[in-house]
């Protein structure tokens, strides 16, 4: 603890400057959550979040000439942000909220102690507190014997916590996907008996949630408790659908497990990334196979086929994601990957001509490294020789794919003519026929690899004069 608190004071000296500022002032001023919570586990802190018994009109005139900027995070919520050399920092009065059972949004409502603000904190391991400039630690409910167990539990009942603000639960396997932590029993089934809940809470929360325990540090664990506590029937039902499927090509494992498996080698591929943790190939391996409950089919033999399932999981993915208000831009992205996802198996063991590899390319586009990742973390496969005879192949097509985009510049392909060209050549205007056209050269390029303008002109009037 005492090194914690020197480690985050060293880090961060303008917290003890502020602390001595509110303390002249006859004001209690405290670093609390996160901030503490990491100090303590030996990770690196930059948000500060502090908390204090001042109110906001009296935080800004505190901080007046001594803050290098000061703005309003939220002031009816009692919080102003401000900004001192290379720090940001929030501060908070102390809140003792009062929820409306129909809605996550608290009635503010300022308090008077630390301990009662800390009773309003989500788990125990973050209602720690720092005073400052004491540096002397408040652990009112337990947290740090919390912290040191690795286990989520809430400073009130769990009912209680949830029932003011249902996004905890969400909150809960974040924790456990971004901290390696244990949700207790009592937290766990607070969260199955009230998952309905989470439904008052906005699509956009629920995402932002979603978004950082896919991208914690082992998002399997977080996901499973999400199923299994049955809020993901609430926020993505797909994936517990998936459960109910076998799996053809893995009889060892139902479709749930081989997609957690998906992600799980994925996240171990994704070094080859510049960005990690990397949101949408790890979403994309989540559920790329989510299609496959509807595409289920049972043959004479006992076999079981999904086929389609790969477009259908692509209309699937881009609903739900549409509806937990994702960008335009991340739902095409990871829409396209499950799309594709199915395409390396027809690469068979090589036999794909030079035109079928620069489809391969074309239709991947910017998202081609993702589909690499992708298409491999899928062999799941117990099978030691089939795995490894997978894995040649996609070697294979990969140098295969880096020839030509070495000898033909693959990753901006385009017809040897342009749409003005195209015009001047066959005597019309911008029109349907021009895109006809483009797109006759474009496949032509495929096909054939680069021909020259002259070859390509020559083509295309022939084409025209057909067509015609």
């Amino acid at each position: 603890m005492r090194a914690a608190a020197d480690a985050v004071l060293r880090d961060h000296p303008v917290l003890a400057e502020l602390g001595g500022l509110f303390a002249t002032a006859g004001h209690e001023l405290a670093l609390v959550g996160g901030p503490v919570r990491d100090a303590l586990l030996g990770r690196r802190v930059s948000d500060l979040d502090l908390t204090t018994s001042a109110r906001p009109d009296d935080v800004e005139r505190l901080v007046a000439g001594w803050a290098d900027a000061v703005w309003d995070v939220g002031r009816e919520f009692g919080t102003l942000g401000l900004r001192k050399g290379d720090d940001q920092i929030e501060i908070t009065t102390y809140r003792t909220d009062a929820y409306d059972p129909t809605s996550r949004k608290p009635q503010v409502a300022f308090g008077d102690t630390l301990q009662g603000d800390l009773s309003r904190r989500d788990f125990t391991v973050n209602a720690l507190a720092l005073r400052l400039p004491s540096a002397e630690f408040v652990d009112e409910f337990g947290g740090l014997g919390d912290l040191a167990a690795g286990v989520l539990r809430t400073p009130v009942t769990p009912e209680q916590s949830f029932s003011d603000d249902p996004l905890r639960m969400m909150r809960a396997a974040r924790f456990v996907a971004q901290l390696g932590f244990e949700a207790d029993a009592a937290t766990t089934a607070a969260m199955t008996a009230m998952a309905e809940r989470i439904e008052i809470v906005s699509a956009e929360r629920v995402r932002d949630e979603l978004v950082k325990l896919v991208c914690g540090r082992e998002p399997v664990a977080g996901l499973r408790l999400l199923v299994d506590t049955g809020l993901a029937e609430h926020v993505l039902p797909e994936l517990p659908a998936l459960r109910l499927t076998a799996d053809e090509h893995h009889r060892h494992k139902d479709v749930y497990e081989h997609s957690l498996t998906v992600l799980e080698q994925a996240v171990e591929l994704e070094h080859r990334l510049e960005q990690r943790p990397d949101f949408v190939v790890r979403f994309a391996a989540l559920v790329h196979d989510i299609g496959k409950p509807r595409t289920r089919r049972f043959l004479d033999d006992g076999t079981v086929t999904f086929h389609h399932h790969d477009v259908v999981g692509a209309k699937m993915t881009r609903k739900r994601m549409k509806a937990l208000r994702f960008s335009n831009e991340q739902i095409a992205q990871v829409g396209l990957l499950v799309e594709l996802h199915l395409r390396f198996h027809g690469y068979g063991s090589g036999e794909w001509t030079d035109a079928a590899v620069r489809r391969y390319v074309r239709d991947a586009g910017d998202q081609l490294e993702r589909l690499h990742i992708l298409t491999r973390a899928d062999c799941t496969t117990r099978n030691r020789r089939k795995a490894q005879r997978l894995q040649r192949t996609y070697d294979d097509l990969e140098r295969r794919i880096e020839q030509l985009a070495a000898q033909e510049e693959l990753d901006a392909i385009r017809p040897d003519l342009d749409g003005n060209q195209i015009q001047q050549l066959l005597g019309i205007g911008p029109g349907r026929e021009v895109g006809e056209a483009y797109r006759f050269l474009l496949d032509l390029r495929l096909d054939r690899g680069p021909l020259g303008e002259d070859l390509a002109a020559e083509a295309l009037r022939a084409w025209w004069s057909a067509r015609s």
